[in-house]
């Protein structure tokens, strides 16, 4: 008898504190849904930074191609570039360094905003459309679509990148 007290006293012991971690792990899985990194990945842009910077193109569309090369220089070559209105251009964006880089269009604010958050999650990769990232000695395609006049911007947003100058201009004629 004091045998089965004692196992029914330690089997609520640690039932209960199990049942409990279970719980709190279980109510902290959409707290990852407030992770602001998530949060952007996932999210549209604004209308007006959407209106900015254009939209994704198609490929059998592109009016032009870029080739853009990312170097540890912490530097795009070219870091200028003049397009019009309505083009539609295929970035070829190479990785001549040793280390990731990436190429992220957006307004001055966005990518600013965009850079801080990258400090505080190194590692993070992007699956967005306005945004390639591009391991050493890779290669990959962005298509973009040029729908109104004005400057769009584009950086890499690996933590450090963006603050060392690695940035560019895209003027929309």
């Amino acid at each position: 008898m004091i045998r089965s007290r004692l196992t029914s006293l330690f089997n609520r012991s640690v039932a209960v504190p199990l049942m409990l971690g279970a719980a709190s792990l279980a109510l902290a899985t959409p707290a990852f849904a407030d992770d602001p990194h998530a949060t952007h990945m996932q999210h549209s842009h604004g209308a007006g930074e959407a209106a900015a910077i254009g939209e994704p193109g198609q490929d059998a569309q592109a009016t032009r191609t870029v080739d853009v090369d990312m170097r540890d220089t912490m530097r795009f070559s070219p870091a200028t570039l003049t397009v019009k209105r309505g083009d539609t251009v295929r970035f070829v964006v190479t990785n001549s360094g040793k280390v990731r880089h990436e190429l992220t269009l957006g307004t001055s604010a966005s990518l600013a905003e965009h850079a801080k958050m990258m400090q505080q999650m190194p590692g993070m990769t992007h699956t967005e459309a306005n945004a390639v990232t591009v391991d050493p000695g890779q290669r990959k395609t962005l298509v973009w679509h040029f729908t109104q006049a004005g400057t769009v911007e584009f950086a890499c947003l690996e933590p450090g990148h963006f603050e060392a100058g690695m940035r560019g201009v895209i003027n929309v004629r």
